[in-house]
């Protein structure tokens, strides 16, 4: 499943537990997860893949986050 992240409306957004989100959803490396960390927080929005079988338990992650995301297929 294919998801763009849009946005992250958190008042404080935590950088390091976004990074670690998007590292365990997806199969980005930790240094790849940064790098699309700092563009999400910076305004652009960010594609990533995520395994359909973890699907759930990611978009959950990404709503505690306060991340905005569409599902793109």
């Amino acid at each position: 499943m294919k998801l763009n992240l849009l946005s992250c409306d958190a008042q404080r957004p935590d950088r390091r537990a976004i990074s670690k989100c998007i590292a365990e959803i997806s199969s980005n490396s930790d240094s790849l997860s940064n790098e699309l960390t700092s563009i999400l927080l910076e305004g652009d929005a960010v594609d990533i893949e995520v395994d359909d079988k973890n699907s759930g338990s990611a978009l959950r992650a990404l709503r505690k986050l306060s991340i905005d995301y569409e599902i793109i297929e």
